[in-house]
């Protein structure tokens, strides 16, 4: 039988299982740098006279006995439409006989496990003594990256900055009336870079937010929010050529991700200066921080096998509580 989950199902079964994705998503990182899941990059499929992409993002996993595809679109133009410019659904096959185990909505997967992967890499990477936490953009990616990280460390308080004040000021409301933490709306991406111990940038840009020359030693970036296109970035040459790189996957990086690919071209980095991954700085293979004053930079690009051990997660926990429609579809 095939599970179906829609996405107020997900929404119920992962409301209070952040710690549980977390620790599903760490494990996925530690699972491809040691050879337990095939992670490779997906192609880009696309029309000649339209800027829609589909991603095709593919993994399999020996431990969680599954391997999935999320067929991401990436539809800007979706904009104009009062549509989503993302929308994804995730297919899950049993890795041992082929039986097609689920399909979901993919949309609060994304969300989860990209705010996920944000705490694995920040917990890994910030310093220790890291006490305010930066938000630039105020999209559905904000709230939930500042619940992922109430763990990661103890936040004195949250700074934030959107495009309209009405966005940033509905955050930082939400921030402290759900989340309990002090939340303050600063002018500009400068203020609330300078401000930050640790940085979150969750725009949809395709020009840098970020300076480098805002950043200051010691802190930490999360570069997270530009879609998976070659020529979008938030943080600058000079941010990212100043940084210790770490990325989720080198090869969807080196096809994926504006932020480095960019400075690539422009002879500022070279293909050694962001192979590093997530996770060999979780196995120990490679250090992550080398120093209190380095600025380390995590560039996540999101990845298959992310999607992956959420949905094994949501199968388990659907299969559990009886959650979501069965159906066979061999009839």
């Amino acid at each position: 039988m095939t599970l179906i989950l829609t996405r107020s199902e997900i929404s119920r079964l992962l409301e209070h299982a952040t710690a549980e994705v977390e620790a599903a998503v760490e494990q996925a990182h530690r699972d491809v740098a040691r050879g337990r899941a095939a992670l490779p990059a997906p192609p880009a499929l696309s029309l000649a006279g339209s800027n829609g992409v589909f991603l095709p993002m593919a993994a399999l996993s020996a431990p969680a006995g599954l391997a999935t595809v999320k067929l991401l679109a990436d539809l800007p133009g979706n904009r104009d439409l009062g549509l989503p410019a993302q929308r994804s659904a995730v297919l899950a096959l049993d890795a041992g006989t082929g039986e097609v185990a689920a399909v979901l909505d993919g949309a609060l997967v994304t969300r989860f496990r990209t705010a996920a992967a944000t705490a694995v890499a920040t917990r890994a990477l910030a310093r220790q003594d890291a006490r305010v936490l930066g938000v630039i953009g105020t999209g559905p990616l904000a709230l939930a990256h500042v619940r992922a990280l109430l763990t990661v460390r103890d936040w004195k308080s949250v700074v934030v900055w959107g495009r309209t004040a009405e966005h940033g000021a509905a955050l930082v409301d939400r921030i402290t009336g759900e989340l309990g933490l002090r939340a303050e709306q600063l002018a500009d991406p400068r203020a609330v870079t300078e401000a930050a111990d640790v940085l979150c940038t969750l725009t949809p840009s395709r020009e840098p937010v970020v300076e480098g020359a805002w950043l200051r030693p010691g802190q930490h970036v999360n570069a997270v929010g530009a879609p998976p296109r070659p020529d979008h970035r938030e943080v600058d040459t000079a941010g990212v050529v100043r940084s210790r790189i770490v990325v989720d996957s080198f090869a969807t990086a080196r096809r994926k991700s504006g932020e480095v690919l960019i400075p690539l071209a422009e002879g500022a980095l070279v293909e050694g200066d962001f192979e590093l991954e997530l996770g060999h700085v979780l196995e120990g293979l490679a250090p992550g921080r080398t120093a209190d004053d380095e600025i380390t930079l995590f560039d996540s690009v999101g990845v298959g096998v992310q999607d992956l051990v959420v949905t094994r997660l949501l199968i388990d926990l659907a299969t559990a509580s009886g959650t979501g429609t069965r159906i066979d579809l061999t009839e």
